[in-house]
């Protein structure tokens, strides 16, 4: 169990060092200071993700943040059992459901 652990937490942290060097470009350099109208904006942005994602049912906020996290479609459906055929189409109906709470769409009837 704790090797298993051990392999979990290393996958983790090279899943989250990837995409830090793939979206490398996309953050902003050390040396400018953040604008304090962009920080609030971040900051409000950020809490009206979370308020939509806490609508969101369990299976529904699992898939988008493994995804996220950047997990393979196989451990996504063990974790949240089903079939790694259905993964994509499940995350595409939470990114669905996502948008009609953040506004962006119309609310499914199921969400």
């Amino acid at each position: 169990m704790a090797t298993n652990l051990a392999r979990d937490a290393l996958k983790i942290g090279s899943r989250r060092r990837r995409l830090l060097l793939e979206n490398g470009r996309l953050l902003r350099p050390a040396d400018s200071a953040p604008d304090a109208a962009d920080a609030v904006e971040r900051s409000e942005a950020r809490e009206q993700v979370r308020r939509a994602l806490a609508r969101l049912s369990e299976k529904d906020r699992l898939l988008l943040l493994m995804r996220e996290e950047g997990f393979k479609h196989r451990e996504i459906a063990a974790a949240v059992g089903t079939t790694t055929a259905s993964v994509g189409t499940l995350i595409a109906r939470a990114l669905v459901k996502l948008a009609g709470h953040l506004g962006l769409t119309e609310p499914t009837e199921e969400a």
